[in-house]
């Protein structure tokens, strides 16, 4: 059975920073494939944040987070990682692992087929 699991999702105030962690468990080539970070505020779309390559060389970032957020994979462990520094209010959102079906990075959702439950970022001004 897949799973993504996320964490370190918390209350933090603005210009704070939070680490999420990311856990795949019952993929197989874990490291074949890209990896996404997405975010859902309350009344808008899903929308996406960060991305990594299979090997990790190559990321991707909304404009929003670019200089504020790094993503990054470890393999052996089957993880995947955001650095969030200098929250801001805006950042506030349910923030989603997810797998993508290739190897290279991608900002489209629908490129995506396994996904987390979310954890909850909540930025105080």
């Amino acid at each position: 059975q897949v799973q993504l699991v996320e964490s370190g999702g918390g209350l933090v105030q603005a210009g704070g920073s939070l680490r999420l962690s990311c856990a795949a468990s019952g993929l197989t080539f874990f490291s074949a494939y890209a990896m996404g970070w997405f975010r859902q505020a309350p009344g808008k779309d899903r929308e996406f944040v960060a991305a990594i390559d299979h090997s990790g060389g190559t990321t991707d970032y909304v404009d929003s987070v670019k200089g504020r957020f790094a993503i990054s994979r470890d393999n052996a462990k089957k993880m995947v990682f955001l650095q969030m520094n200098s929250l801001k209010p805006e950042d506030t959102a349910v923030y989603y692992c997810a797998r993508r079906t290739k190897a290279t990075v991608s900002s489209d959702p629908d490129e995506y087929n396994y996904w987390g439950q979310g954890t909850q970022v909540t930025v105080s001004s």
